[in-house]
């Protein structure tokens, strides 16, 4: 939509600034919420995300880009919340006991949002309970652990552990991240995704989502 432009521009620019204020004039001149987000913040979001995969910007410029889309949610939200509309699924994420960094976990937090779902961040150094119990609370979907430190790897499978003991494994996805994760070690611990940076802890998280509610609608068939 071209009035919108100017707004989505002002994100891929990350102009944190502008891009509230060009939210605000957007809501004052009769755009819904839904489209401000759907129209501009998340497209936005989506060509940002292209420009770091095609090595063309890096972690500073995409962190500023998702502070200025996290400016417009605060201006969004209450309209959202007011509207009725739906978040396209709940997400728990924090970084697991015993580590302290939090940039990257930030970050992917900031774009999820962003893109329109619901996020709970417990910060840093979340223990086993902190996560499951947040998972149960929130009715979560996905829960997405970070690790930047090799030592703090083991409790990564304890949390899925927890999520099974406590019978939660049937409908919360369990995601990680962070410097020392691979794939290979999301498979040993059985884990439902691994994505190496921000822009494809989204695309998995959009991935995961759309397959539970497919399957889902297939169950009620």
């Amino acid at each position: 939509m071209e009035k919108l432009d100017a707004l989505k521009e002002s994100v891929i620019e990350r102009e944190v600034k502008k891009t509230a204020g060009l939210t605000q004039k957007a809501l004052d001149k009769g755009l819904s919420p839904e489209e401000i987000l759907t129209q501009a913040l998340i497209p936005a979001l989506r060509v940002v995300g292209e420009q770091y995969e095609r090595g063309e910007i890096f972690i500073p410029e995409m962190l500023l880009a998702a502070r200025a889309v996290k400016g417009a949610m605060e201006i969004l939200k209450p309209r959202l919340a007011e509207s009725g509309v739906e978040s396209k699924g709940r997400v728990v994420i924090g970084t697991v006991k015993g580590d302290l960094h939090d940039i990257g976990m930030n970050l992917v937090a900031m774009m999820l949002e962003g893109a329109g779902f619901e996020v709970h961040n417990l910060g840093i150094d979340v223990s086993v309970s902190q996560f499951v119990e947040a998972a149960k609370e929130d009715d979560a979907d996905i829960v997405g652990m970070s690790a930047l430190l090799t030592t703090t790897l083991v409790y990564m499978p304890q949390v899925i552990k927890a999520l099974e003991e406590n019978r939660l494994r049937d409908r919360v996805k369990a995601i990680i991240g962070g410097a020392p994760v691979t794939q290979k070690y999301a498979d040993k611990i059985g884990a439902d995704g691994y994505a190496q940076d921000a822009a494809s802890a989204v695309k998995l998280v959009e991935r995961l989502i759309t397959a539970k509610s497919e399957k889902v609608k297939l169950g009620s068939m």
